[in-house]
């Protein structure tokens, strides 16, 4: 592989040389919130301790560069997703704002009783709650497009959810739980064939690999900055251009306006920015900045191979643990959910703990996924570019210890 050394990589994220409960710290909880290297910490600082000032609100010098500097994001924002235009780039506080923003806007303003939209059944919640509260408003209907025996989507179902009063399709790019790289651009095209506004979840999917929304032909894409090594209280909503000009605002307040006027005829800004009122997370945005030059600097196909080797090589390690039922496809990007044996999730994550080993364990915001496989909770390893083959082994000798010590 070219260009990629581990231990200079590993170098640049502090957190990594800290040790927990007595062991070296093996951080398998990438998928909920990625660490930071120091390029992000650093370029977040030097903002606040030289560079801080409101923006789009001042001429005097920091004001106008820190302005400069934040659209700058934008643009990059925009190159990361290969958007047709910056203008459709919405600063948003994370993935779950961002659908909230459509559901809140387009969603409201669109949608009326009789109609439906069509969510799948490995969604987060992010990507499910939002569009209950819209339909519960506007008496739409909701319509679930289920999984099938190998932890993907049945997509042959989708053609007999859609009629004459569906409105959007809503679907995660790759799924939080099971690492289903799911065929977004396949769906969204039989979706707009049929008039439907398409939006896609791509939290987990934007650190994996390159996102190309002019190729998947989606109305909408969002994603989080913390989950791409950037700071958090930040995300990005793509929005096609001609769907946010005619969008409503969802907040009000300052930045969004054109004019106000009393008692009533304030008018709004253009797209994006009629989105995004108030003062926004500027230093958070500069930070996500800098995680996008380090990732572009180490370059997106280098860490998908070296993340694809690493999820080869720890599944084939994790056959070798007793009792051990890993949920979802054979390919997968990024995750790995498993429970062991009878044991609760709870318990094994506490254990591994004490072994220096982070996991996430509980429902992962995606409670229809748990009750489609029957169980309470799940264990969830996830794999970054800066885990190692040792922590993978780690994980490994950690449950097999656990499941001598408590039984099958």
């Amino acid at each position: 592989m070219m260009n990629f050394n581990l231990e200079r990589i590993r170098a640049d994220f502090p957190i990594l040389k800290r040790e927990v409960n007595g062991h070296p710290l093996a951080y398998l909880d990438s998928a909920a919130s990625a660490q930071r290297p120091l390029a992000v910490i650093n370029a977040e600082s030097h903002f606040y301790q030289y560079g801080y000032a409101a923006v789009h609100r001042g001429i005097h010098s920091l004001s106008t560069q820190a302005t400069t500097d934040m659209e700058s994001v934008r643009l990059m924002a925009a190159r990361l997703l290969n958007a047709s235009l910056p203008e459709e780039i919405v600063f948003v506080k994370g993935t779950t704002e961002g659908i909230n923003l459509v559901a809140n806007s387009w969603g409201v303003s669109q949608l009326q009783a009789g109609d439906n939209l069509i969510v799948t059944e490995m969604e987060h919640h992010a990507n499910i709650v939002p569009w209950q509260m819209v339909a519960q408003r506007t008496g739409a209907e909701i319509r679930v497009l289920p999984l099938n025996e190998n932890g993907e989507l049945n997509s042959a179902a989708l053609a007999g959810l859609i009629d004459s009063r569906t409105r959007l399709l809503a679907v995660t790019h790759v799924s939080n739980v099971l690492g289903t790289v799911n065929p977004v651009k396949a769906l969204v095209a039989q979706a707009k064939a049929a008039g439907l506004v398409t939006l896609v979840d791509g939290a987990q999917a934007v650190m994996h690999g390159k996102v190309d929304v002019q190729d998947i032909d989606c109305d909408f894409y969002v994603f989080s900055s913390h989950k791409i090594y950037g700071p958090n209280g930040v995300g990005i909503l793509y929005g096609r251009k001609a769907l946010l000009d005619e969008m409503p605002p969802w907040e009000g307040g300052g930045s969004m306006i054109d004019q106000v006027s009393l008692p009533t005829g304030t008018t709004w800004n253009k797209a994006p920015w009629r989105f995004e009122a108030g003062t926004p997370n500027t230093g958070g945005i500069i930070g996500f900045g800098a995680a996008q030059r380090y990732v572009e600097e180490i370059g997106l196909e280098v860490i998908q191979q070296r993340e694809q080797a690493l999820m080869r090589y720890a599944l084939d390690k994790l056959a070798s643990v007793p009792d051990l039922v890993i949920y979802g496809p054979q390919d997968r990007v990024g995750v790995i959910a498993f429970n062991l044996g009878k044991h609760h999730a709870y318990d094994v994550g506490s254990f591994l703990d004490q072994y220096g080993i982070a996991i996430r364990t509980g429902h992962h915001c995606a409670m229809p996924l748990m009750r489609h496989y029957d169980v309470p909770a799940m264990c969830r390893a996830s794999f970054a570019f800066y885990n190692s083959e040792e922590e993978a082994d780690r994980l490994v000798a950690g449950l097999i210890r656990i499941h001598r010590l408590l039984g099958g």
